[in-house]
């Protein structure tokens, strides 16, 4: 399994709100300035994270993007498969039940099954709030729209 560019920076970019203020909507082009990634790029992946109701957005001059829960009701799991979809570590293990014909007598299955639930166990155990702590613990904060160090 490997993550995409587009899941890396969903999490970036959901860290970034999860730090600031949690009543102001904020710009993609701030966010975009801070995180040094592509308005455009994020302008596509704010899009799926909005329609899987991971953020709340409001157009015009004030407009922006707040996450819609509080930070410690997201996990990376729930971030990564909104954007990358399953997270499986083989294609035979997108179906459930799975249909490959092989399936019953296949040894290797049982070790994609360990490495997807593990992959999985460390996903869903760290939230946004862990990644907020760890962010504060490392000296990075957003006050006033920049990263203050």
């Amino acid at each position: 399994m490997r993550i995409s560019t587009r899941g890396r920076y969903a999490l970036r970019l959901m860290l970034d709100l999860a730090l600031s203020d949690p009543d102001e909507y904020v710009t993609i082009r701030s966010i975009s300035e801070r995180q040094e990634i592509s308005y455009k790029y994020l302008e596509q992946i704010i899009s799926g994270l909005n329609r899987g109701g991971l953020v709340k957005s409001i157009r015009g001059s004030q407009g922006g993007y707040r996450l819609a829960r509080l930070p410690e009701e997201y996990t990376v799991g729930m971030i990564l498969r909104q954007i990358e979809g399953s997270l499986v570590p083989v294609a035979c293990m997108e179906d459930e039940p799975n249909r490959c014909p092989r399936s019953d007598k296949c040894v290797t299955l049982d070790v994609w099954k360990q490495l997807d639930d593990a992959i999985n166990n460390v996903l869903d155990s760290i939230t946004l709030a862990d990644l907020v702590d760890r962010a504060r613990a490392k000296g990075e904060n957003i006050i006033e729209g920049r990263c203050q160090e």
